[in-house]
Parts: structure tokens; C-alpha cells; sequence
């Protein structure tokens, strides 16, 4: 995929949830809420300071983050679903 964020911006794919409930009960696609979570493809290369001075990103590709529930723009690159959000939409990286 050719495709790099600008700035402060992330492209993350999201992580799909369980399809099924801890009792075993199968959770049909109408029921089921976007997942929050999610891993970082690309990063921008990052916010500008008034000075001018770059300030880097705190995620890099790989990453698994969570973000809020409205976070990001949804585009299709190459077939796949993705999310494009600014690094401030992220809620925490998860180790």
C-alpha cells in the first residue's frame, strides 16, 4: 500500500472483537459495536511547534492502540477498511 500520513496523523486498521460472548453465545453483526482497538499501519511524521520544531509521534507501525468510539475518518485503501485519525485521537498504546 502507498499511502503516508501527513502531519500528525495515523492510519490504523482496527482490530476485529471475539465473535462470540464468554457464555458462548454467537454475537450477530447487527449487534456488534465497532472495537476501539486497533493497529497503527503508518504515522505521519508528526506536529510542528509555532517555533517550527517537529515534534515526533509517540506511536509508530505496529503499535496497538485505543482510540475513542467516533475517532478517525474511514477510508477503503486496497480493499481494506481503515481509520485515518490525528495522534491526539489515541487513548493509549497497549503492551
Amino acid at each position: 500500500m502507498a499511502f503516508k500520513p501527513l502531519h500528525d496523523r495515523v492510519l490504523v486498521k482496527r482490530i476485529e472483537g471475539d465473535e462470540k460472548t464468554k457464555g458462548g453465545l454467537i454475537i450477530p453483526d447487527t449487534a456488534k459495536e465497532k472495537p476501539a482497538e486497533g493497529e497503527i499501519i503508518s504515522v505521519g511524521e508528526g506536529a510542528r511547534k509555532d517555533s517550527g520544531e517537529l515534534i515526533a509521534p509517540s506511536v509508530k507501525a505496529g503499535d496497538r492502540v485505543l482510540f475513542g468510539k467516533w475517532s478517525g475518518t474511514e477510508v477503503t485503501l486496497d480493499g481494506d477498511e481503515l481509520l485515518i485519525m490525528k495522534e491526539s485521537d489515541i487513548l493509549g498504546i497497549i503492551s
